[in-house]
């Protein structure tokens, strides 16, 4: 066959998800479990907490949906500048601003305030791509706000 192309792959399938705010913000409670000798939290933490303000971003509904047609996400890069220590029994705020980076990630920018202040303690950026079961890039789902 002359001039024939190759058939396309099939497009990934598309999710939509809760709408999302242009800021989200997720409320972490300190506990001593969080905090290290210093009695300051203890510096992964952070990444936990960003995980979970990312997780409540998107939902668990539609996470689960996007497992079910075997797409997740996986960090491609991290970046945190620490500012100031939490300590126990701080209420924090964390505050996630999505974005699209490219069609296959996702910008998290990502910042800890404790609730009421006006200044960040922790900034932080993680950039997640989506994947397949065999941890190949695909395309980003339809993510409200990204």
């Amino acid at each position: 066959m002359t001039g024939s192309s190759a058939p396309r792959p099939p497009k990934p399938p598309q999710v939509t998800l809760a709408p999302a705010a242009p800021e989200f913000v997720h409320r972490v409670h300190i506990y001593y479990e969080d905090t290290d000798l210093s009695g300051a939290v203890y510096h992964a933490n952070y990444l936990r907490f960003f995980e979970r303000g990312r997780e409540h971003l998107i939902g668990q509904e539609a996470l689960v949906a996007l497992l079910e047609r075997g797409i997740a996400f996986v960090v491609y890069r991290c970046e945190m500048t620490f500012r100031a220590p939490a300590t126990l029994g701080d209420e924090l705020e964390i505050r996630t601003t999505p974005s699209r980076a490219s069609p296959y990630r996702a910008v998290f920018q990502q910042h800890v305030f404790r609730a009421g202040e006006a200044l960040p303690i922790v900034k932080g950026v993680v950039e997640m791509v989506a994947v397949d079961r065999a941890g190949k890039p695909v395309l980003l789902p339809d993510i409200p706000g990204i």
